[in-house]
C-alpha cells in the first residue's frame, strides 16, 4: 500500500455520507448491533468505505458477540495502529493505512490463531463479493 490517499475535509464530506464522515474522519462509533455488515456471511473482501483499500477477507471474520463486525486478522499492510486515550480508557485504534480513516479498535481477546479481535464499524466498510466460477 504505497499509494496514500490525501483529500481535504471538504472532499471527504462530499464523498461520504454524514454518518460515514463521523465514523471515518472524526473517529466516531456506530451503535452496537446496528451495522449492516455485523451478521454478513458472504465470501469476499471487506474494503475501506473511504478509499476502497482491501482490509479484511471474509475468512478472517467471526462473530465476537460485541455488536460490531469482528476479524481475527487484516490483509497484510492494510492497517495502522495508534494509541487511543479517548473515553477515559486506553485502547488501540485501527486506521486504514492508505487513507488514514478511522475503522475501529483492536483488542487482545480474539480467537486463534491470532488471539486478536479487530472490532470494526460497518459504516467504515464496503463489501465486494467473490465471483464464483461456473
Amino acid at each position: 500500500m504505497n499509494d496514500k490517499v490525501h483529500k481535504s475535509e471538504a472532499e471527504w464530506r462530499a464523498q461520504l455520507s454524514p454518518e460515514q464522515y463521523r465514523v471515518l474522519r472524526q473517529a466516531g462509533t456506530e451503535a452496537a448491533f446496528s451495522g449492516a455488515l455485523y451478521h454478513h456471511q458472504a465470501a469476499g473482501v471487506y474494503r475501506c468505505a473511504a478509499c476502497g483499500a482491501a482490509l479484511f477477507r471474509s475468512e478472517q471474520k467471526y462473530d465476537s458477540g460485541s455488536g460490531w463486525p469482528s476479524f481475527w486478522a487484516p490483509v497484510d499492510g492494510a492497517l495502522e495502529a495508534r494509541r487511543d486515550h479517548s473515553h477515559g480508557m486506553v485502547r488501540v485504534e485501527v486506521r486504514c493505512a492508505r487513507c488514514e480513516s478511522h475503522l475501529g479498535h483492536l483488542f487482545e481477546d480474539g480467537p486463534p490463531p491470532s488471539g486478536l479481535r479487530y472490532c470494526i464499524n460497518s459504516l467504515a466498510l464496503t463489501f465486494e463479493e467473490e465471483e464464483h466460477s461456473p
